[in-house]
């Protein structure tokens, strides 16, 4: 079966399929004239490593399971331990809020350096607050994405305005109008989708959550 078909039946897109192969978590065969022949065993595969992405199993020990190196077992081990400390930070993430509340402060009598100098002594203690420069620079960069998209396609848009209003002052050939229209309006939907990748990308596509690993 071709890709597409692989992507409804398992619910995980052309990209991530292609990036599970890049990663050596799939091996697909090639049928004669080069292209991806898919499974039922691949399909299998792919769905094993999805409901193990959505435990947050990382790629590398997935490798390592489809390899033989480790067994389910001790990753689904590993991951209750992770996610045990999880919990622990999330309750002295919690705790520090209610001695926020607790302390009955407002915006105005908030000391910040000392929360700050707080803060930096549970993280020295294994405490992980928000990393902001990661979290604030995501932000950043979407709203680049979209300002750059939407320059170009505000553009693109007065580019067509033009162009039909030139041909309603110098009637032309509607197949020819239709053309002239079709470039631009093209790049806008290329545009779109462009943007639409980007911000999914930048807010944690799999490559990205690969990367940790």
């Amino acid at each position: 079966m071709k890709i597409k078909q692989v992507e409804e039946l398992v619910g995980i897109t052309k990209k991530n399929i292609r990036f599970y192969e890049d990663q050596g978590l799939l091996e697909v065969k090639r049928a004669d004239n080069g292209y991806r022949e898919y499974g039922l065993e691949d399909v299998k595969r792919l769905q094993e490593i999805r409901l193990l992405r959505k435990l947050a199993i990382p790629i590398e020990d997935m490798r390592q399971m489809y390899g033989g190196e480790k067994s389910l077992r001790s990753c689904l081990e590993f991951q209750m331990g992770e996610m045990e400390r999880q919990k622990k930070n999330l309750r002295q993430i919690q705790a520090f809020c209610e001695e926020l509340l607790n302390a009955d402060i407002s915006l105005e009598t908030l000391n910040a350096p000392q929360c700050l100098e707080q803060m930096e002594r549970l993280e020295k203690e294994g405490t992980n607050f928000m990393d902001i420069r990661k979290t604030d620079v995501h932000k950043k960069k979407i709203m680049g994405a979209a300002l750059g998209g939407g320059i170009m396609i505000v553009f693109m848009a007065a580019m067509i305005g033009f162009m039909v209003w030139g041909c309603m002052e110098d009637p032309v050939p509607i197949g020819v109008m239709l053309f002239m229209i079709g470039i631009p309006a093209a790049v806008i939907i290329g545009v779109i989708a462009a943007m639409i990748g980007r911000v999914r990308e930048i807010e944690g596509g799999e490559e990205d959550e690969a990367s940790k690993y």
